[in-house]
């Protein structure tokens, strides 16, 4: 009968526990304050002052609480330990952020904390509201997109990596950057407002990821979506001969997207089949003699297919297999991580500044972490390591004997 009792109504029965408990640890250090009541001591450091009203998080919100007062002699008053520690918990901004990024609107958060037949009701002042919600979800993204945007990538052991843009508004596009390391994780790395046409934009960027320490001396592979302002900004930050592969997936839709349909599966066919040899200079040749066949047909589709030709085979010449070849010939990583985005922000309704873009794609992108799986072709990465090697070393040996040969 005592159980039944206690499971009509446990929540009410947590809430009046862990009252209970905290009441009793706060009675606790008012006593080693001020020494037992009556007690007459002349070495205690203060006295008690009757009580206060507070309050405290639970299930989203705010429930009511009694707290013991304590006094210096000279006047000031002495916090509880207990009372501190339980305030310092930011339940309440940790409640608002996860349901926020599971969709759940401000306009519902109330209910979805608190159950509508409950008997803990979510009084006025109860922090449940739409304005309440909002305000500590603004406050907790700033703070960890904040730590976020500062973090320390000198420890990161990274061979590649994705940058794209998102598009968040039409007067808004984001610049995102991830990061894949020796083991085949994947890292957020930064995040910065403005277009991937502008190569000032990239660049703030990159000199952001090198300020928090990204070494730019290792030779690493770059995956881009074709920009000429990325590849640009890529090159003056790491090197002149810093390896681009260009978003074949990207190149492959343009190119399809502009012809008639009846070229739509020929074409697919030939481009598969050049991204698939392991022969860079054959699976030049294939492209080229696609873009020959289409001069008549489609003459600014066969320039397309030229444009950025040596890009899109970059990790054909490096001389890796077909499997690590297809995690790292596309972009899908970073599009898999906007679309955590987008579903994410998919309840904003409207986008009053950047700021607020910043905060809210960070936040997703820290969700998006959650789901992240090693790439695919993790084992074979030794190899693209050694390869990165061999291409800087190559080059290395080139510059220094470029002087000579003009010289000649």
């Amino acid at each position: 009968m005592a159980w039944e009792n206690v499971a009509a109504s446990f929540e009410r029965f947590c809430l009046t526990a862990g009252i209970a408990t905290l009441a009793e640890m706060m009675e606790q250090d008012a006593t080693k304050l001020c020494g037992a009541r009556h007690e007459r001591s002349g070495d205690r450091r203060g006295y008690r002052w009757g009580h206060a009203a507070g309050k405290l998080g639970f299930h989203g919100g705010k429930v009511a609480i009694e707290r013991p007062r304590v006094r210096t002699r000279g006047g000031p008053e002495i916090a509880l330990p207990s009372w501190e520690a339980a305030q310092a918990e930011d339940w309440l901004g940790r409640w608002a952020m996860n349901l926020m990024l599971i969709n759940v609107s401000t306009r519902r958060f109330g209910r979805a904390v608190r159950l509508p037949e409950g008997d803990i009701a979510a009084a006025p002042g109860a922090g449940v509201s739409k304005s309440a919600v909002s305000r500590r979800f603004v406050a907790l993204s700033a703070e960890r997109m904040k730590a976020w945007m500062s973090a320390d990538l000198s420890q990161l052991d990274l061979l590649a990596i994705q940058i794209d843009g998102m598009h968040i508004s039409n007067e808004l596009t984001l610049l995102a950057a991830i990061g894949i390391d020796g083991t085949g994780a994947k890292h957020p790395l930064g995040l910065l407002e403005g277009a991937t046409e502008s190569t000032a934009v990239v660049q703030a960027l990159l000199d952001n990821l090198i300020e928090r320490g990204l070494d730019p001396k290792p030779c690493r592979l770059f995956i881009v979506d074709g920009s000429k302002a990325l590849i640009k900004a890529i090159r003056r930050t790491f090197g002149r001969h810093t390896p681009i592969q260009r978003c074949q997936l990207h190149k492959a839709r343009n190119i399809v997207e502009r012809l008639p349909k009846h070229l739509h599966a020929s074409v697919r066919t030939a481009l598969r089949q050049a991204w698939e040899l392991d022969d860079a200079e054959k699976a030049e040749r294939l492209l080229r003699n696609l873009a020959r066949r289409l001069e008549q047909a489609a003459p600014g589709v066969s320039a397309s297919i030229l444009e950025g030709l040596d890009e899109m085979l970059t990790v054909i010449r490096l001389g890796l297999p077909s499997s690590l070849r297809r995690s790292l010939a596309c972009t899908n990583i970073i599009e898999n991580m906007m679309g955590t985005v987008r579903r994410v922000c998919r309840n904003v309704k409207r986008w009053r500044d950047a700021s607020m873009a910043l905060r809210w794609t960070a936040a997703a992108m820290q969700e998006a972490v959650k789901g992240f799986r090693r790439l695919k072709a993790y084992r074979q990465l030794p190899l693209l390591r050694t390869a990165l090697a061999a291409h800087q070393s190559k080059h290395a040996d080139h510059t220094v004997l470029e002087p000579d040969a003009v010289a000649a």
